[in-house]
């Protein structure tokens, strides 16, 4: 199976938001060369990185990936809110001294008082309570991540094959072509010797006639054109074992952007020994077509 690298999905705790508090994650990806991990956590809980780390590489193989997370802790609505006297206490001496400065005292209300940093103190959350549901529903959030990747990658394949059968027709249909371009550059050759009005030597026409169909003769890049192609497809109908890595998974997109490179350049010697206006246009059909699976792929995981 082919996935992409592009994916965003948004996962919350639906349940049980009491008890752990609101937990939101959102994970998203974009193509890269290689596998980019960024996290995102809240100060509190950064002694969970390597974890995170570790889940996302073990599911995903390329692709920067962002892993986001909000958090906040529950709503104590038994105990109430814990103010810190002293610190309030303090607070208001130095707003009476401030004051005492300023030609016209202004003044200040209670929840001003409590806005202060620190004067409502907030429980501290126990780590190893909530270090469970925030991983699990990272686990969650990375499943449908994976799924998306999934449904992206169906769609990518679907275009890679619609250009993939295009390039197969150019190419049997330039093969078609060959020896009715042979004949016809033997015949006018020799119309233009003839025109010359010049006695000629048979052989030594023959000869260089034989030089002129190997100098165009564009079988080889044809061949090696089908046999990348026949890679590319076998490569777009692979499937997906149960039991297949991250690293299994990440040589698909390398190899197809390597069978485009290598197609490009068939494409190119192609069109240099052409002396036939179609085969020159389907040369150029075909650098567009694979400039246009090699942009595809670069999106492949």
């Amino acid at each position: 199976m082919i996935y992409s690298m592009t994916a965003f999905v948004r996962q919350e705790n639906q349940d049980r938001e009491d008890q752990w508090g609101g937990i939101t994650w959102e994970i998203r990806s974009v193509n890269h060369r290689y596998l980019d991990i960024t996290v995102r956590l809240p100060e509190e809980l950064r002694s969970l990185e390597p974890v995170v780390r570790e889940r996302v590489r073990g599911r995903v193989s390329r692709g920067k990936v962002e892993c986001l997370l909000r958090y906040s802790p529950p709503v104590q609505r038994k105990t109430g809110l814990h103010v810190n006297t002293e610190l309030a206490k303090q607070v208001v001496a130095s707003v009476k001294e401030i004051a005492g400065l300023l030609p016209s005292e202004a003044p200040i209300s209670a929840l001003e008082i409590l806005r202060w940093p620190g004067v409502v103190e907030t429980p501290v959350q126990d780590l190893d309570t909530i270090r469970g549901p925030i991983l699990d529903v990272l686990d969650d959030g990375l499943a449908q991540f994976i799924a998306m990747r999934a449904q992206e990658g169906e769609k990518l394949v679907a275009l890679l094959k619609d250009r993939h059968t295009r390039i197969s027709a150019i190419v049997t249909d330039v093969r078609t072509r060959l020896p009715a371009i042979l004949v016809a550059q033997r015949a006018r050759l020799t119309d233009r010797l003839s025109e010359l009005n010049t006695e000629t030597n048979p052989d030594r026409l023959e000869q260089e006639l034989v030089l002129f169909a190997q100098k165009m003769d564009v079988a080889e890049e044809l061949d090696r054109l089908d046999t990348h192609l026949a890679q590319v497809g076998r490569t777009l109908r692979e499937e997906s074992r149960p039991d297949q890595t991250p690293t299994e998974r990440k040589t698909i997109g390398r190899r197809l952007d390597f069978l485009m490179q290598e197609m490009h350049r068939e494409a190119n010697t192609l069109s240099a020994k052409s002396v036939d206006k179609a085969v020159t246009a389907a040369s150029v059909e075909l650098r567009v077509l694979i400039e246009q699976m090699r942009e595809q792929i670069q999106n492949v995981e």
